[in-house]
């Protein structure tokens, strides 16, 4: 894919902050989603803060040669959720989080040292092209689902459930979708490499127009915008830290703090490992993408430790464990820009908007139909960077059809496997069973030398050899 601007090229000024906030739109709805699920207070503010800071702290340990942002990390989820249901208090589950995201980053450097000393070569044959393009659609492809879950609803909620039309929410999601169609192959010049700001920008004009109506006859079935958080605008993030003090005073009180400390660990630390697939995965995809090879330059050693870091950071903020987004890597290829300041910029906007609180007010009022539309858009191109990266295989090998095959029907499927409690994400069910498919598939049985039976007449054998 050419770029037209690589990791070191400058777009200008004006260019580079339409391209930074179409980063921060695209990653945003993901990281301040995440809180909101896991509920207890975790503020969207500071998930925002925490991932932006921890993507700089990401840039700076990869010598700012790979142009990804970090966000909430979902693979996480059930494992918040864990820590606060088996807290005392909230300022404990606050610590929880905290120490799990902290525990897993500690697993990331555990990991980039073995890699710093080991190289990546065994990387490349354990996990070739013909498992790792599988591997990246799938990441798209699992993703599916909640994009189109988005797609029916809106953001008025009343009993758990969205008021506005189903059918006109889906309209508005596939208008949001068709909007980037349009702008990204039917326009010109800078236009055609902002696609998703704009398409955003005016799906929601005509959405709020349509609540507006329905707010003023009303009309539920129109009311597809919560404009109520307007209403309560917090300025100043809740950081998960300043709850550290209550926590230790309750864990003083009730004597329970190595007992959580070793539940929190079993929750996190299995999940890590998981997750260093998709890394790879997303390193991988994004070294096609801009046509350099990043597990090399600045080494997958180094990406592992910023991640891991990064993560720690993101969740002493936010609460929140933070993961290399496949949205933002998308959002790279849209544009054709991997220009590393783009992402410098969008982590010091998202840094300004989580204390920005009109702003970011309007991020959270964003419909979720409007998100869904969105997220085809970059989910499917997600999948679509897996298929291209199958293109350099060959698969009129049926041993390669096996290979592919496994990963896709278990993926799509959505294996998962429960390891005493604790659940194996899909994408890592399929990265295993695709690299077992990929070591029998090769695997070359030894070869026997057949042995040709004497058929020499034995009279003959016993007669003496001709002299001559």
């Amino acid at each position: 894919m050419q770029m037209l601007y690589q990791v070191n090229d400058k777009p200008s000024l004006g260019r580079l902050i339409i391209f930074a906030f179409q980063q921060l739109l695209a990653i945003i709805a993901g990281t301040i989603t995440l809180p909101l699920i896991v509920g207890h207070g975790l503020s969207q503010s500071a998930a925002l803060f925490g991932a932006s800071l921890g993507t700089l702290v990401y840039l700076l340990i990869t010598k700012f040669k790979s142009p990804v942002f970090l966000g909430s990390s979902f693979t996480y989820l059930g494992s918040m959720i864990a820590a606060f249901a088996g807290a005392a208090s909230a300022a404990i589950g606050y610590f929880g989080v905290v120490l799990g995201a902290t525990l897993a980053g500690l697993v990331y450097v555990i990991l980039s040292i073995v890699v710093k000393y080991t190289g990546t070569n065994w990387i490349s044959k354990v996990m070739p092209p013909v498992i790792i393009g599988p591997i990246v659609s799938l990441i798209g492809l699992t993703l599916a689902p909640n994009a189109i879950n988005n797609l029916y609803k809106g953001n008025v909620i009343v009993n758990g459930v969205s008021v506005a039309s189903p059918l006109l929410c889906t309209a508005i999601g596939l208008m949001t979708l068709c909007f980037i169609v349009v702008i990204a192959t039917h326009t010109k010049g800078f236009l055609r490499l902002v696609p998703l700001i704009i398409a955003v920008f005016l799906a929601y004009i005509i959405t709020a127009i349509l609540t507006v109506i329905g707010n003023a006859t009303g009309t539920d079935a129109l009311r597809v915008i919560d404009f109520s958080p307007m209403e309560n605008i917090k300025w100043i993030p809740d950081f998960s830290f300043l709850h550290f003090g209550q926590a230790f005073k309750d864990f003083a009180e009730t004597g329970t703090l190595w007992k959580y400390f070793g539940t929190i660990a079993l929750l996190y630390v299995p999940l890590s490992f998981a997750v260093f697939a998709e890394h790879i995965a997303d390193h991988k995809n994004l070294s096609f993408i801009i046509e350099k090879d990043l597990l090399k330059d600045p080494g997958l050693h180094r990406t592992l430790m910023g991640d891991g870091v990064g993560s720690m950071v993101g969740a002493f903020f936010g609460g929140c464990p933070n993961t290399t987004y496949g949205e933002s890597i998308s959002c790279v290829a849209f544009s054709k820009n991997a220009s590393i300041i783009t992402i410098v910029v969008t982590s010091c906007l998202g840094i300004a908007i989580s204390f920005f609180g009109p702003l970011m007010t309007f991020f959270q009022t964003i419909p979720s139909c409007i998100i869904g539309g969105l997220s085809i858009a970059l989910y499917g191109y997600i999948a679509s960077s897996g298929l291209r990266v199958l293109k350099s295989v060959n698969l009129n090998d049926q041993r390669n059809i096996f290979i592919v095959s496994a990963i896709f029907v278990t993926g799509i499927g959505g294996m998962v496997i429960n390891l005493y409690g604790f659940e194996l994400p899909t994408i890592a069910c399929s990265l295993i069973v695709g690299v077992l498919v990929n070591v029998i598939t090769h695997v070359s049985p030894k070869k026997k030398v057949a042995v040709e039976p004497d058929t020499t007449n034995v009279d003959e054998q016993k007669q003496p050899a001709n002299p001559q």
